[in-house]
């Protein structure tokens, strides 16, 4: 181990090598010696590599003439891209007003007799950054900065790889959002950002929104970048020169990958190689070659286009948004549901520009800003809601923007997008959702009125089935991923149950576990065991059975705008029940005055191992006004309306002005989503199918909420960087028990239920983990923290973002106690090989009058584990709190 001493001599000079120096520094002791030296082979390798960028002629000069000559090529680049930057400034000035007298140059010249690189590798794109992005949508003019882009980015695509709009610009907008947390301020710098690139490069339109949305495809099509932490870490030492002690560093202190390429990228030593400007087209091309390489020097491949990226970022900002798409976490905050936001909006006040020879009679959807600006805040509201719903609808239906953004481009928002963006077979739509109520009393308060339909809520995974007029059959998971794979005897099922008359249909259903002799009901976890992938009929163990629960696609019709009772009637009459392998949901009818009858139901879906009941309406009865909750709360957060976006459904007593619809009157939700916030009147509840909505249309009443189960007094250990609006908390908590034995702390369960946002605030205080920085003593001000795993903590699962001094104890309900794979808690004590977790958890509060030491032990776990298995009621899943699970 290197002495003190000696480690400060390394670090003082590896600090130096990373500044600029001029040529006469390295050649110096050359002439020194009479001339140049022999090459060692790593100075023969870098002049072959500096061979290949220059003339055959350079292969016979010194490298100190080689390097004078690259120096001057790059200078006179440089001169002739500053005059080009001049030039357009000119044009712009003499044909409009200025853009702004701070526009500045692409590139300043470079320093006589210095290597330009180091400062090229790391110059922002000045031009991008005076562009009011986070201005105001009606007060934003894309005119003004429309002209000069364009040429710019021509100038520089005819070396950039995919051409068009520069990733720098993209970047800039990453910035912005990434520097505030008001959703208004995000939604408008994505407008901005998508306005530009629709009237001044719509070709990179479709790549920015997958590049924004921190992916490069749909769930349903497996297209994964497959890239470990190792690729990128060996990038960056072999882009920016450093050694793995500086790297690993730069890791300790700041965390977040993006956050250590920024600072790497400033420690960036030079290259013969001059980097060319990013593009937003080519850096989404890249990432699809990267999905794309598969076989014998994939991973050679790979780390190619991984090292070319980080070669190309100019600046540290794109240094930190190229590593954090590599890593799939983006971290801006801007959500699904604010992307399509932005574009229903972008699209109403933008429209492509017209192709050569343009169609006359193209419909323009743009409205003016200035009549928006003028409108009450009310009016507006209502404007931008109309939009948003039916981008938001289109999504739902048709969850691709490879098929969403042309359509925009091509019509714009109009109720055709509903058309082009419907319903297809083996295109997954994203499901509707339920809203959690307490118990049933709350749920029968909520229904005041209305008939429903009691359903039990299966432990199983939620399925949606496709099967086509041939036969074809696909099947996905709530999430939209492809588990066709996973279930060969569904496939060879499906096409059996269609009944007379049915040709093609899109059903929803619940995958149970089964004891095929009796049609007993398994739990989750049995199957969990069940493989995912490539499994053969013959090599199946665990037996399933689909219970389906609603028909949204019949022989080449959607159905969402049907009531639940039409629905349930079709898929009843026109299917063939196979017992212990095709049924419908077990159910009963009733209104809020069969109090008794739903609670026998509701005990007989727990006896029966369920996770409890779920409660329909059946039908869409727009005279009863809706007394209960906000109706049509989004699943981030985010109001959305309610009511279908389909014509057919039954119309709004508002009426609205013809002049200030762009959108057509079939679609009247924004009026009501609009009422809403202002606290105006609420509509009624319809039984149609919502696709990615949690509405109290549907509402699900579980064992965990309606019963009283023993608590237990865990310990927070660590924590992982909440998501979208959590983004600045930590969101969820790693939670431990105690082991009386060895002392050690045995990780348990995540949880992120029960939490209030000022304890998130409060949280976050006082588990602070500095961001490695240091105050003005050179102390470090992270708070109750660790960047490493104390030994004293067992867990083996994924590395959370930081690490708890344990020092408080939490008091947590839960649903089950399970088997798990993941979790060490109790390992051994009830299983050889693996530990206990919960189902479920929610926080209940803090126990101030609890030191660690009386926190709960393993042995008490293990015990209310067996406690709970005495009871078959209590019986359910998954150990690992399953993503394919409702909540």
């Amino acid at each position: 181990m290197p002495s003190p001493a000696k480690k400060r001599k390394v670090d003082n000079e590896f600090a130096k090598s990373t500044q600029p120096r001029g040529l006469e520094y390295f050649f110096s002791k050359q002439r020194d010696n009479g001339g140049s030296r022999t090459p060692s082979a790593s100075q023969s390798t870098q002049r072959t590599a500096a061979v290949e960028v220059t003339d055959t002629g350079a292969a016979e000069m010194t490298d100190e003439e080689l390097a004078r000559k690259l120096q001057a090529e790059w200078d006179e680049e440089s001169r002739q891209e500053q005059q080009r930057s001049e030039v357009l400034v000119a044009e712009e000035a003499a044909t409009q007003e200025p853009v702004k007298s701070s526009v500045p140059l692409a590139l300043l010249p470079a320093a006589e007799n210095t290597l330009s690189l180091q400062s090229v590798a790391t110059a922002e794109d000045l031009l991008a950054t005076t562009i009011p992005l986070d201005e105001s949508p009606l007060v934003f003019e894309p005119a003004k900065y429309r002209s000069i882009l364009q040429k710019q980015w021509a100038a520089a695509s005819s070396s950039a790889g995919g051409g068009g709009a520069s990733y720098a610009f993209l970047t800039r907008c990453f910035v912005l959002v990434n520097a505030t947390q008001s959703r208004i301020k995000i939604v408008d710098t994505l407008v901005n950002c998508l306005r530009l690139l629709i009237e001044t490069d719509p070709d990179s339109l479709l790549p920015a929104v997958w590049l924004a949305t921190n992916s490069i495809s749909p769930p349903y099509i497996s297209l994964e970048l497959g890239l470990g932490g190792s690729a990128i870490s060996k990038a960056l030492k072999q882009v920016c020169g450093l050694d793995a002690r500086s790297l690993k560093s730069l890791f300790d202190k700041h965390g977040d990958p993006g956050d250590v390429a920024y600072e790497a990228k400033k420690k960036q030593a030079f290259t013969l190689r001059r980097p060319q400007p990013l593009t937003i087209r080519g850096v989404y091309q890249s990432l699809v070659k990267v999905a794309k390489s598969q076989g014998p020097g994939s991973v050679e491949a790979k780390q190619r286009i991984v090292d070319r990226l980080l070669q190309d970022a100019r600046g540290g900002e794109e240094s930190r948004y190229v590593v954090r798409t590599l890593c799939q976490h983006l971290r801006i905050g801007a959500v699904k549901t604010t992307m399509l936001i932005a574009l229903a909006r972008a699209f109403l006040l933008s429209r492509p520009p017209l192709p050569a020879g343009g169609l006359e009679d193209t419909v323009d959807t743009r409205l003016d800003p200035k009549i928006l600006a003028a409108m009450k805040k009310e009016e507006l509201a209502e404007i931008w809601a109309r939009a948003e719903e039916i981008v938001k609808a289109s999504f739902a239906r048709r969850p691709n923007y490879n098929d969403l953004v042309p359509a925009l481009l091509e019509i714009g928002v109009t109720d055709e997008l509903l058309v082009r963006c419907g319903v297809a077979l083996h295109i997954p739509l994203r499901p509707m959702l339920g809203s959690i109520t307490r118990d049933l009393g709350e749920m029968l308060g909520k229904l005041q009125g209305r008939a429903f339909t009691c359903e039990y809520k299966y432990d199983g995974q939620r399925a949606q089935v496709h099967c086509d007029r041939d036969g074809t059959v696909s099947i996905f998971s709530r999430h939209l991923e492809v588990m066709t794979d996973k279930y060969p005897d569904l496939v060879s099922l499906v096409p059996r149950i269609r009944g007379e008359g049915v040709d093609s249909f899109i059903l929803e259903g619940e995958v149970v576990a089964v004891d095929r002799e009796t049609g007993e009901l398994k739990t989750f976890q049995t199957l969990t065991n069940r493989a995912r992938k490539d499994v053969a009929l013959g090599s199946i163990t665990i037996d399933v059975c689909l219970f389906a629960f609603d028909l949204m696609f019949l022989n080449g019709q959607p159905l969402l705008d049907r009531p639940l009772r039409e629905r349930r009637e079709l898929l009843r009459l026109l299917f063939i029940e196979i017992p212990h392998h095709f049924t419908w949901v077990k159910s009963i009818d009733a209104t809020s005055e069969d109090g008794d009858t739903v609670s026998a139901f509701f005990k007989g879906a727990t006896d029966a191992k369920c996770e409890g009941i779920m409660v329909k309406i059946l039908d869409n009865l727009t005279d009863v006004p809706y007394t209960g909750g906000l109706d049509g709360e989004a699943d981030d957060g985010l109001l959305a309306p309610a009511a279908p976006a389909a014509p057919a459904v039954a119309p709004t007593k508002k009426k609205t002005k013809a002049k200030t619809n762009p959108v057509g009157d079939s679609n009247r939700n924004g009026a009501d989503s609009a009422a809403k916030k202002t606290g105006g009147r609420r509509k009624p509840l319809l039984s149609t199918y919502e696709p990615d909505k949690r509405l109290d249309s549907w509402l699900k009443v579980k064992k965990d909420y309606n019963s009283t189960f023993d608590t237990l007094d865990l310990i927070p250990i660590a924590a992982w960087h909440g998501m979208g609006r959590k983004a600045k908390w930590w969101s969820p908590i790693l939670m431990a028990v105690r082991n009386e034995e060895s002392g050690s702390l045995e990780a348990v369960t995540k949880c992120m239920s029960g939490f209030t946002d000022a304890f998130y605030k409060a949280n976050r205080l006082f588990y602070d983990d500095g961001q490695g920085d240091e105050d003005e003593n050179g102390d470090d001000k992270s708070k109750n923290t660790r960047t490493q795993k104390p030994s004293f903590i067992e867990y083996y699962g994924p590395e959370p973002d930081v690490w708890f001094e344990p020092q408080e104890v939490w008091e947590m309900a839960f649903a089950d106690i399970t088997v798990s794979p993941t979790y060490t808690a109790a390992i051994g004590l009830v299983n050889e090989s693996r530990g206990l977790s919960l189902r479920f958890p929610r926080f209940l509060r803090k126990r101030d009058d609890k030191s660690i030491d009386e926190a709960s032990t393993s042995e008490f776990l293990a015990g209310l584990y067996r406690k709970q298995d005495l009871r078959p009621a209590n019986k359910s899943g998954n150990a690992v709190n399953d993503a394919d699970d409702e909540e």
